[in-house]
């Protein structure tokens, strides 16, 4: 008996990960203790701590671990403000269609952080999340990402109508995230005619 339960968990751990679902269960019951968000533009916090887990070969949290944090965050984030909640009940889905990551300072072994996350603006198709790790040591802003989480079967405004039933006014967008906008649009368009999609299209 114990060799087959030895042989189900290697085929388990083997063929999925794990660990991320079970993080992932654990921050949704986190987040239904919580309570909600009421405001959708507050800015969350969620804490951590760089476990030996999260090291690579040079001894500080892997770059792929940043991204995996902020995956969590924003679960959190979405879930409390109510934003797929809302998303759900009006047939949308919200995905992520593009991210970017600039790394300030590496965060060692042990070293306790926050995870700073909120929306910073949004145009007709995504909106436009900021996501911050601060060090607890300092206040250091170790590495700062940004994320656009594109709405499939709707729109921003809708959603945010739907949820928040008043107007809500969309903050300036910066020059930086202007810039960010700009290169995805000329990258998507040099993608699809290098694939013949505008040729298609015509």
């Amino acid at each position: 008996m114990l060799l087959w339960i030895l042989s189900g968990s290697l085929v388990l751990f083997g063929s999925f990960d794990v660990w991320y679902f079970l993080r992932g269960s654990w921050m949704a019951i986190k987040c239904w203790f919580q309570g909600p968000v009421r405001d959708v533009l507050a800015e969350q916090v969620v804490h951590g701590r760089v476990l030996p887990h999260d090291l690579d070969f040079m001894c500080h949290m892997n770059n792929a671990r940043y991204l995996r944090e902020c995956d969590f965050a924003r679960f959190a984030h979405c879930t409390r403000n109510g934003l797929f909640g809302a998303a759900r009940a009006l047939n949308a889905t919200m995905v992520v269609g593009a991210t970017t990551i600039r790394y300030r300072r590496s965060l060692a072994l042990g070293e306790a952080f926050e995870l700073r996350t909120r929306i910073v603006s949004w145009d007709e198709k995504s909106f436009y999340i900021e996501q911050r790790f601060v060090s607890k040591t300092d206040g250091f802003i170790s590495a700062v990402m940004l994320c656009r989480q594109n709405v499939i079967r709707g729109n921003p405004q809708k959603i945010l109508d739907f949820l928040c039933k008043r107007g809500v006014d969309c903050p300036d967008i910066s020059e930086d995230l202007q810039h960010w906008i700009r290169f995805i649009s000329a990258s998507s368009q040099a993608l699809r005619a290098e694939s013949g999609l505008d040729e298609k299209t015509k």
